[in-house]
């Protein structure tokens, strides 16, 4: 799809979500006009997946001379957003990808200003509804989710002996308590796993969201025997040995469930519901 827009085109991301749906884009691409600026673990993705290509340094220089910026909508940083300010005041045709399905109006605003792309592209159906209930007006495409299909077909057959893949990420709130939520959520599962039919002696692997510190959960594994961190290169290679794939809203659940797993969202009662619109995710 990224083949067909004018060029040329300037890349911009910083949270890893849509940085995985426009790298799988971008892999699939002929294209050789691309100027691509990263930051954060957009950045850590892209050096992994393109050694041989070195991103632009800053957003100025992706934004030099190029005809369509294709930007992130993540949370962690304003360098998507401050793109799409800049391409807007120089004429630069604006596409923002939506990788979630929660909180679309806030991902584009920062400090009181608003700054919509001219269109947006989604991964699915659910995603499409909502940005059409959220920006009637705006030209919105569904695209194919290259990176899902990707990491589900590398995940592979369900293993009849899987253990649990726990897919961790920041809840950025303590529901009330004195515990940071997503610290909350893996013990609410430890604790009531055997209600989902998963025994104890069933292995545990946890992994980290790509935004955690290295050493984020290594005291809560130290004390919890069974679980090991995982270190597994991607998400599709994490699934393999998976049967049950455990998360609070991450859209790993989501590619567990295209991948045939078993997919939970291990919120406690006291947390806001799972925001993930998909049905077949069971709640604990």
């Amino acid at each position: 799809m990224i083949d067909d827009l004018p060029g040329p085109v300037a890349v911009v991301a910083h949270d890893a979500g849509a940085a995985n749906m426009m790298f799988a884009w971008i892999a699939a691409s002929a294209r050789n006009d691309l100027q691509v600026a990263v930051a954060g673990p957009a950045e850590s993705l892209w050096r992994a997946q393109f050694p041989g290509c070195s991103p632009v340094p800053s957003i100025a220089a992706a934004l030099e001379g190029a005809a369509t910026l294709l930007s992130g909508t993540g949370w962690a940083s304003d360098m998507e957003h401050d793109a799409r300010v800049i391409a807007a005041r120089r004429g630069i045709h604006s596409i923002a990808v939506l990788d979630h399905w929660v909180n679309y109006a806030p991902r584009f605003e920062r400090n009181g200003e608003r700054q919509l792309p001219d269109a947006l592209w989604v991964g699915d159906e659910y995603a499409a509804a909502i940005a059409r209930r959220e920006f009637g007006g705006m030209t919105i495409s569904q695209q194919p989710n290259s990176y899902l299909e990707n990491q589900a077909r590398e995940a592979g057959p369900v293993p009849r002996e899987g253990d649990v893949l726990f897919v961790a990420e920041p809840a950025r709130s303590s529901w009330g308590y004195d515990t940071p939520g997503e610290f909350q959520a893996l013990d609410h599962f430890m604790a009531n796993r055997t209600s989902l039919g998963i025994g104890q002696n069933v292995g545990v692997r946890l992994r980290p969201h790509p935004s955690d510190e290295p050493d984020k959960y290594d005291g809560w594994i130290a004390a919890h025997p069974g679980v090991t961190l995982d270190r597994a290169a991607s998400m599709g290679e994490a699934l393999g040995k998976a049967r049950w794939v455990v998360g609070l809203n991450s859209f790993a659940l989501v590619i567990a469930l295209k991948a045939g797993r078993t997919a939970i969202s291990c919120l406690p009662p006291w947390a806001p519901d799972c925001v993930l619109p998909h049905d077949d995710i069971r709640r604990l």
